[in-house]
């Protein structure tokens, strides 16, 4: 791995810049470092992720996860296709009340992730092998995030089982999504689009929320 002290350097640096509403300690900050050297060293042989540098992986990785974290509701969270476990590790370090589900069917992806909750210590994080749209309903949804991971329509089929009346399904897009907002299935309305600001990062990042219409349930 690069040089420790020079990455933490550049993500206390960077998390500064998000402007959080509560501070990131030493601990959180140390712990996610332990998970970039976890993905890493894991990388090297199952491919988790195309972006190999260390100090890119900060901006690309840490830094753009954590940079939904103002706009999240305050729910359990399930990370649907959770991959390498982007958003929802650098998310479940940050706030370890909060109960977040990764949702990642490919058994060496979920491997990885549970590797990642026993040597990280995360209490507060379960690990789903199943595809997204397992039926989780005795898992007590409450919201789900996505990142990059399909079209809205589809992620709306997706996180049914996550979210319940009063949760949101919260999809990390880059440019170009807006057309897809005019192809929601029934039972899903646009809700906000948040801009965000990764320190380090020049393309355009957007956070669209989604929730349920009061027409109920989408249909399946």
């Amino acid at each position: 791995m690069a040089d420790r002290s020079a990455l933490r350097h550049s993500l206390a640096i960077g998390v500064s810049a998000l402007e959080l509403e509560f501070e990131l300690g030493a601990e959180a900050l140390d712990r996610l470092l332990d998970y970039l050297a976890l993905l890493e060293r894991w990388n090297a042989t199952y491919n988790l992720t195309a972006i190999r540098d260390p100090a890119e992986m900060v901006v690309k990785h840490l830094l753009d996860s954590l940079a939904v974290l103002p706009h999240l509701d305050p729910r359990a969270l399930a990370d649907l296709g959770s991959g390498a476990g982007l958003p929802g590790i650098p998310i479940a370090i940050a706030e370890p009340a909060r109960r977040v589900t990764l949702v990642e069917s490919n058994g060496k992806k979920a491997r990885f992730l549970r590797e990642c909750a026993r040597a990280l210590a995360l209490a507060n994080v379960d690990v789903v092998e199943a595809r997204a749209e397992h039926d989780a309903r005795e898992r007590l949804p409450g919201s789900a995030i996505a990142r990059a991971l399909a079209t809205l329509a589809a992620l709306c089929r997706y996180a049914e089982p996550w979210v319940d009346a009063d949760g949101h399904l919260h999809a990390m897009k880059g440019p170009g999504f807006e057309p897809e907002l005019a192809e929601l299935p029934r039972g899903w309305v646009h809700d906000a689009t948040r801009a965000l600001s990764v320190p380090g990062l020049d393309a355009g990042r957007w956070l669209v929320v989604l929730k349920r219409s009061a027409g109920g349930r989408p249909a399946r």
